[in-house]
């Protein structure tokens, strides 16, 4: 075999023409490495729009041309899906893991096709445009690649690869190799290669909480625990890289490192939408809530098509494997019934976690034998399956701020039952969930508390609706003279839903409030102009101008903040840039004092 080309040239080594049109186009196309929205395939997918048209006469005619491309390239045993939405469709095929590149240039041939044929205009002829498919195939084909996936398999343990290594095994039960190096099945130490206890985190909020909050309880337990998330990869205590690593790579980057036994892998909604998932043999999942985030990206649309892709992660389990649920989240248990006959078949099971032990799911649960979790008198209550046990107060969990914390005590409960599915002894989740604090070393970013001055202060990363108002609502339970609110949100966001943002905090009823630029976080807006919809928003809702302080970037509003604070005063500060910078500050204060 030949010299295997680089990544650079086998993304460019075909360019397929389509014709113009600004009603029917092709907006982006991309590899898929594992499970995700659509499949538990890897392959490659196309974002197409289609305006004025009828959706379904474009997938079939989609489908009907990939199906024919398919077979004529050699892969008969491969698949083609769509998935319409409102602005276009999804068109994704399933692809050999070893030409995932070429699976690109399939999925575009085939779309050259369907809009020639919709808009009759020439096309190329297929002939040329199959030997042009097959020679990039025969360049990309890594054979030894697919030989070791299948041995793999038939050990039943799980494949990792991506364009430099492939890996069988996870952490401590797994090998790495070069991906053009790669051993025969019978050179590969198999009786030290497996599986460890993975899981999956995903939701709109809670899901870095949670993974830390997880971590904590296998290391009560002397586990080597690995967890990525958007702020870094860490095994142990010791931390890899820093860096949002809540996507595959960071997947891959935790699982081949050799001293992680246990693994809890944050799981973002970019990573599952853009490349699928690093794996396909994890023991749990979580999904700890869905609203509205971020929405209109990928053919995501709405909160329902966004609980459709937060549930890939019921793609990655083994069977046997446990999806915990928050069963106050009427979407996600929407969902959840409707998969009720795909979970049975897999041999998956579900384990719900309630704020309220009359929720149906519980009941419904303690009455058929499922295990679950829940919160009664101020105490964490644990089902599983045969015995009801307390698992402890309310008042021993730090991060629920002696009960104010309401999102906080549903982590808890969703990270107990997570450990439960991940054979974690009670004792650990005990000591776990008693040892973790709202601190810039447990949680970063998460509600850490500073004593500046007499006054308390807050600062929380919170940038969506859902989880603003969550935060000001467990800050408005704590007693104090006065209340500052911090906040600036980025520019890629509509006029309503900064609106919405800002009022999303209003129920801390500040006192004053310190409007920040985000000058990184622009993204296409003037300066000064989220600040002007933050404070117009805040005059609307009954707010003084002199109760507003317009400041260039964080750093400038926390130091105004601190300013202002008083004995008895408490501030929440919604830090989304210089976090650093902002804490930073407020330790200098502190030692000031």
């Amino acid at each position: 075999m030949g010299r295997r080309p680089t990544v650079e040239e086998l993304e460019d080594a075909l360019a397929i023409p389509f014709p113009a049109s600004d009603k029917l186009y092709l907006e982006d196309s991309r590899r898929l490495t594992g499970p995700g929205l659509l499949w538990d395939k890897p392959g490659a997918i196309a974002e197409v729009v289609a305006i004025n048209f009828d959706l379904e006469k474009v997938a079939s005619s989609w489908r009907n041309w990939a199906r024919l491309l398919l077979d004529a390239v050699g892969w008969q045993g491969e698949s083609c899906i769509s998935r319409p939405h409102e602005d276009g469709l999804n068109l994704a095929i399933s692809a050999p893991i070893d030409q995932l590149y070429s699976a690109i240039f399939v999925v575009q041939a085939s779309w050259h096709y369907t809009v020639c044929e919709l808009l009759n205009q020439e096309a190329i002829p297929q002939a040329r445009m199959v030997e042009d498919l097959r020679e990039v195939m025969i360049s990309e084909a890594n054979p030894p690649l697919i030989t070791l996936q299948q041995a793999a398999a038939e050990h039943a343990v799980d494949f990792l690869s991506d364009d430099d290594n492939v890996s069988i095994g996870h952490g401590c039960g797994s090998q790495t190799w070069d991906v053009l190096k790669l051993p025969a099945p019978e050179a590969v130490p198999w009786d030290s290669l497996h599986n460890i206890p993975v899981a999956m985190i995903t939701g709109t909020n809670g899901k870095s909480t949670c993974v830390r909050l997880a971590s904590a309880v296998a290391a009560a337990d002397d586990r080597v625990a690995g967890v990525t998330s958007t702020d870094f990869v860490r095994v142990g205590n010791d931390i890899l890289d820093e860096g949002d690593y809540s996507g595959p790579g960071g997947a891959r980057m935790l699982l081949r490192d050799r001293r992680t036994e246990i693994a809890f892998l944050e799981v973002a909604r970019g990573g599952i939408l853009r490349r699928g998932l690093a794996l396909k043999q994890a023991q749990a999942a979580l999904v700890t809530n869905v609203a509205a985030d971020h929405l209109g990206q990928y053919g995501i649309n709405t909160v329902p098509a966004l609980i459709e892709a937060k549930f890939s992660v019921f793609r990655t389990l083994a069977p046997g494997g446990i999806l915990v649920l928050n069963a106050d989240d009427e979407g996600l248990v929407a969902h959840a019934h409707a998969l009720a006959d795909e979970v049975a078949r897999e041999g998956k099971l579900l384990c719900w976690f309630s704020l309220h032990e009359d929720n149906a799911c519980i009941v419904n649960a303690l009455a058929s034998g499922s295990p679950c979790g829940w919160l009664h008198q101020d105490i964490l209550w644990f089902y599983d399956g045969a015995n009801t046990r307390s698992l402890m107060p309310v008042a021993d969990i730090p991060i629920a701020m002696g009960g104010a914390a309401r999102y906080n005590i549903s982590n808890a409960l969703a990270v107990m039952c997570l450990s439960y599915a991940m054979g974690l002894p009670y004792e650990a989740i005990r000591q776990g969930l008693a040892s973790f604090s709202s601190n810039t070393q447990d949680n970063p970013g998460r509600c850490n508390e500073f004593a500046v001055a007499g006054a308390r202060v807050f600062v929380d990363f919170a940038h969506n609706p859902h989880s603003i108002e969550a935060v000001a609502d467990a800050m408005r339970s704590i007693p104090a003279k006065r209340r500052l609110l911090m906040l600036g949100h980025a520019g890629d966001r509509s006029d309503k839903d900064i609106g919405d943002l800002t009022l999303g905090a209003m129920p801390l009823s500040p006192d004053q409030v310190v409007i920040v630029e985000l000058p990184d976080y622009l993204r296409g807006r003037e300066s000064g102009e989220v600040s002007e919809v933050i404070r117009n928003t805040c005059l609307e809702s009954g707010l003084r101008e002199a109760q507003l302080t317009l400041c260039a970037d964080p750093l400038e509003g926390a130091a105004a903040a601190l300013d202002w604070l008083e004995e008895g005063d408490l501030a929440l500060l919604l830090v989304l840039s210089d976090r650093s910078a902002v804490i930073d500050l407020i330790q200098s204060r502190q030692s000031q004092q």
